[in-house]
């Protein structure tokens, strides 16, 4: 297994792996959102792959701090396939990104994850991430709760 950047041929994939999560109908815009993704300085978009196939995918931001000396990363979104789950794929890609954390001046990383994920949650646990303070959400454009 090797991980890498994301390129616009992942697209379909990324796009599979979110429908996994729940995340249906991303056909559409995933290309769009994958170049913005892509061409943005503070955001590493990793995939796994075993040969031609992608077998997992974890997005990583960087978020500068000024009241504090260290910066923090940010998984947005993460997914194993679903055959590939309990294989160890998760951790190598979390062990990754907190690597790529560490070399970008961050101190601490950060996820947020819905309370229905159970497997998905206990998995952080699993890996010392601790529960923080309340997470508020506010839809700016009419489009409904967050997932």
């Amino acid at each position: 297994m090797k991980i890498r950047h994301a390129t616009e041929q992942d697209a379909y994939a990324l796009s599979a792996l979110l429908t996994e999560l729940g995340y249906a109908d991303t056909e559409t815009f995933i290309t769009r959102q994958l170049q913005r993704l892509m061409a943005h300085p503070d955001e590493q978009l990793l995939i796994a792959e075993e040969g031609d196939t992608v077998l997992g995918f974890l997005s990583l931001h960087f978020i500068p701090q000024l009241a504090l000396p260290g910066d923090f990363a940010r998984i947005s979104y993460f997914c194993v396939a679903e055959g590939e789950r309990s294989k160890g794929l998760g951790q190598t890609l979390l062990a990754e990104a907190e690597q790529r954390a560490r070399a970008q001046g961050c101190d601490r990383m950060e996820v947020h994850c819905n309370a229905t994920r159970e497997k998905a949650n206990q998995f952080y646990v699993r890996e010392d991430y601790i529960e923080a303070p309340v997470y508020r959400v506010k839809m700016i454009n009419g489009s409904g709760a967050p997932k």
